[in-house]
């Protein structure tokens, strides 16, 4: 019988093998006409700002000349690069949320809340004492009184003008108020000049310009612009000219000032582009950690220095850094010119200075120099000699075992707060900072010291390299951040200030926020980078106008709030200050982010979930959103 060998295959063989190789190609065929199908289909739509642009009154009805304007601007703020991530049918969680029945949109308010500002309303305020000015400190509306519409913008909104041509102009349909123009004529600080406002850089003690003073404050100051000092904070400051001028030299300025007669003055410097707060000082100490500011300024600010003890000269030594300096300009200093034109008698400014020299004597300041119409004043380095002077001195007297850095809702407190301890006379108490810019990513003392339990150096490193790998992704989607059409930018959980060191190439402002009962208080390391921040409890209003802000980081907020206060509310906040077009980027977990994504549709917000930047297999995602615009009918009257 003959033998079958391998290597001769028989007919029955050829015809299996041609059936599995058949088999093999039509599978192959189909798994990539299904990778190409899903490909197509998942591919973004670009979203251009012309199908978002509404310019409304109560029912929303489109305005055909706001689509002519957007046709113009070019693309939506949200990249079409990204692939939109759908969760809908796979994730649910019940997150605090009031209006889960309720799934109309959100109306417009009324035109005459346009200007609305919740924690600073003038007719709640006045329930409030006189006293310290406390009517003017924040009273934010209980949970009935919140409001659950949408802040209009003024008709004929438009974006403001672009850094640095915004620091001299505003558009008068953004802010419609000409009292200052008139009130501040002769002081230069703003003039209306057809459909626009012109800042010429004036100010009370100031009218050849804020230039030509800060110069003047360089002539007084050693080492002004070699780097030692960058963060600095305006008391009482108007429309903000001496911080938007210090912006040129690399200072950083917290300009704050009351809701007051001056109106609009605070909403004015954040038109500009110039960091500012509403904020007054009362009786409560200002939302800023001790050692904070390299440089405090009062300009004919008003504040009442050498009353009360001298509380206020007290809290601004709680907030400056160890060797900072303290200006003021004003009312008392030269009162031997200026007394007839103040209205005020020779001896009582004569008094008044006096008592302030010695109110800074009693707090171990050294009077630098007074020179013209400016005097400054130097906080030691430490305390080593200011604690043997309270032998002599036993007013005020040092603070005993008080968290220098509360300051929430805290009331003012007669006493020095204390400077960590110094081995020597010329030791900075609590450690020194790097020159600016290196300043920016050197390790904080705050850090380096082990004085914020659980972050470590090697943890601000891990911070830097994240916000770096972040901003790979930011770039990519935020076009607006590229074409410089962001200003004024928001880190609603700023944590170690890691979002303002990526954007230092841009020109651009972080408002640093550190939630006021984080379980990690961080707001002195942001300080302590050179930059600038503020304390804020998110069940709240902030201390600003509308539409003050063109893009809102929000980084595991919702998280931290959604069981303490309903988060509808804190969106409606959001939408407030967040200009017409303006940007948010959520970081949250799904659940939360589709929560989030269910209210911002309901405000008109165009919004998508994007992969985190480390990619799929992170539980963390992203949820982009854009506000549309849109603006009121001051003929119209909406329903509350």
């Amino acid at each position: 019988m003959a033998k079958d060998y391998a290597g001769s295959p028989k007919p029955h063989h050829l015809e299996s093998n041609r059936k599995r190789l058949t088999w093999i190609l039509a599978v192959s065929a189909l798994c990539i006409f299904s990778y190409v199908l899903g490909a197509w289909q998942i591919t973004s739509k670009p979203i251009y700002r012309s199908e978002m642009y509404k310019k409304a009154d109560c029912d929303h009805a489109e305005s055909s000349e706001a689509e002519s304007e957007v046709a113009k601007s070019g693309s939506s703020s949200l990249s079409s690069s990204e692939t939109t991530l759908d969760f809908e049918s796979h994730h649910q969680l019940v997150v605090n949320n009031s209006d889960t029945t309720d799934v109309q949109n959100f109306p417009p308010c009324d035109m005459s809340f346009s200007e609305y500002t919740p924690c600073q309303d003038r007719p709640r305020g006045r329930k409030f004492s006189r006293e310290m000015h406390k009517y003017r400190e924040r009273h934010c509306p209980t949970k009935e009184e919140m409001l659950r519409c949408l802040i209009p913008a003024p008709p004929n909104y438009k974006a403001p003008f672009k850094w640095p041509e915004s620091r001299d102009y505003a558009w008068f349909d953004n802010i419609p108020h000409k009292e200052l123009s008139v009130e501040k004529a002769i002081q230069n600080w703003i003039r209306v000049e057809g459909d626009r406002f012109r800042f010429p850089g004036g100010g009370t003690m100031f009218m050849n310009g804020a230039d030509a003073y800060i110069d003047d404050i360089n002539g007084i100051i050693p080492n002004f612009t070699n780097g030692s000092i960058r963060t600095a904070i305006d008391t009482g400051c108007g429309v903000a000219s001496w911080g938007a001028f210090l912006l040129k030299r690399d200072m950083l300025a917290m300009s704050f000032a009351p809701r007051d007669t001056h109106e609009a003055q605070v909403w004015f410097a954040l038109e500009r582009g110039v960091p500012a707060i509403l904020g007054i000082m009362g009786s409560q100490r200002l939302p800023y950690p001790a050692r904070a500011f390299d440089m405090a300024h009062c300009s004919r600010c008003l504040i009442p220095w050498s009353q009360y003890d001298g509380l206020y000269m007290i809290e601004v030594d709680r907030i400056l850094r160890p060797g900072g300096y303290w200006i003021l300009s004003g009312p008392p200093i030269r009162w031997k010119r200026y007394w007839k034109g103040w209205e005020r008698t020779q001896e009582d400014l004569k008094q008044e200075q006096d008592t302030i020299e010695d109110i800074a004597n009693r707090m171990c300041w050294k009077k630098v120099a007074e020179r013209g119409d400016i005097a400054v004043w130097q906080k030691p380095l430490n305390h080593i000699e200011c604690v043997k002077n309270r032998k002599i001195f036993k007013k005020p007297h040092l603070c005993k075992s008080d968290n220098a850095d509360a300051a929430w809702y805290k009331d003012l407190e007669p006493c020095i707060t204390p400077l960590p301890e110094a081995k020597n006379r010329d030791e900075v108490a609590g450690g020194a900072v790097a020159k600016w810019p290196e300043r920016a990513f050197a390790v904080p003392p705050r850090i380096s010291r082990g004085l914020i339990p659980g972050i470590t150096e090697q943890k601000f490193k891990e911070d830097n390299k994240a916000w770096k790998d972040r901003m790979v992704l930011y770039e990519r989607v935020l076009h607006p951040l590229r074409q410089g059409k962001y200003r004024n930018i928001m880190d609603m959980n700023a944590y170690l200030g890691g979002f303002s060191a990526a954007l230092l190439k841009y020109p651009v402002w972080v408002m640093n926020v550190v939630p006021a009962d984080s379980d990690i208080n961080t707001l002195g390391v942001i300080y302590e980078r050179g930059f600038i921040g503020t304390y804020q409890d998110w069940c709240e209003a902030f201390s600003t106008y509308p539409r003050t802000y063109d893009l809102i980081h929000a980084g595991g907020v919702f998280s931290i709030y959604q069981d303490r206060c309903d988060i509808t509310d804190i969106l409606i906040e959001m939408d407030r200050i967040l200009r017409p077009e303006g940007t948010v980027v959520f970081r949250d977990g799904v659940e939360v982010l589709l929560k989030i994504k269910s209210i911002a549709d309901r405000m008109s917000w165009t919004s998508r979930i994007l992969d985190h930047e480390s990619g799929p297999y992170n539980p963390e995602k992203i949820l982009l959103s854009v506000k549309s615009y849109w603006t009121g009918d001051r003929n119209t009257k909406q329903k509350q």
